[in-house]
């Protein structure tokens, strides 16, 4: 094959309770984040993988779209590849469906397992416990967000093996219908370390930050601003230059540090800003 190879582990999921469907993959391949994952809400999610051929996920995503299941995509995409050997690939669909396929000329150890909601699949591995690592913690952590279930997963893979080459680069991509910033968008979350000697700790300290601005905490959670508070905060932000109302001034001062989605009026505050603007 004269394309590079894309060794890789990597695991498509969805909750579908949450509509949300995602993909998460480690490699000794830069930038493996630009080639893997592919993921549009209620439709699927695909990692296109080995001897990858990129067209599997635009291409695996309209015959989604069209009402194929996953197994059905993976045939009508393999079938008419004269490269299928050497391809890996891993689907998830609309209904939570999945399956994985690894061509005979993958390099070992390769291979993949299916479960309720998620496909996992590597190549140019330690060992099959690899991708074992990725199914089981997909398994037993049903109930938490799903970026948070794929990056467990990451990290369970690595500790059981990971690539036979070494790391490089890691990413994560969860779709969901308006989820993404300022409801504008199906990105939900798009985190990519593109070459790192440990990518998955630096995709996990991207994700705390991404998490600490676009995040939300619970209505419950939020504090009451009460007049002393007020003139706190009214201080406060004059000093870093935000002079006036606080009802001017809050909003201008979080979209100055990026925490505007966190901010809804000034009758109560999220602890994530008010934490901000006492540290800043």
């Amino acid at each position: 094959m004269a394309s590079p190879v894309v060794a890789t582990f990597s695991i498509v999921a969805c909750d579908l309770d949450a509509g949300e469907w995602g993909v998460a993959v480690q490699s000794k391949f830069l930038a493996v984040g630009s080639v893997v994952p592919w993921a549009e809400p209620h439709v699927g999610a695909v990692a296109t993988q080995s001897y990858a051929n990129p067209r599997y996920g635009p291409d695996g995503l309209a015959l989604l779209r069209e009402g194929l299941s996953a197994e059905e995509v993976v045939e009508r995409l393999t079938a008419a590849d004269e490269g299928r050997d050497h391809r890996q690939l891993g689907i998830v669909d609309g209904q939570g469906r999945t399956a994985t396929f690894t061509g005979t000329g993958c390099n070992p150890w390769a291979g993949g397992r299916t479960g309720e909601g998620y496909a996992a699949q590597g190549n140019i591995l330690v060992s099959q416990a690899t991708v074992d690592g990725l199914a089981v913690t997909f398994e037993h952590s049903e109930g938490r967000p799903l970026v948070l279930r794929l990056l467990d997963c990451l990290d369970a893979a690595q500790t059981a093996g990971g690539d036979k080459r070494g790391q490089q680069s890691a990413s994560v991509l969860v779709v969901r219908k308006d989820g993404g910033y300022g409801s504008l968008s199906d990105v939900l979350v798009d985190l990519r370390v593109d070459d790192h000697d440990q990518p998955l700790a630096e995709l996990r300290r991207l994700y705390k930050l991404h998490d600490e601005l676009f995040g939300s905490t619970p209505a419950d959670e939020w504090i009451e601003v009460t007049p002393g508070m007020t003139a706190d905060l009214t201080e406060r932000l004059a000093r870093l230059g935000f002079e006036g109302d606080l009802a001017d001034t809050l909003p201008r001062w979080a979209g100055n540090a990026n925490l505007e989605e966190r901010v809804d009026g000034v009758e109560r505050i999220d602890p994530v800003v008010l934490e901000a603007l006492r540290g800043a």
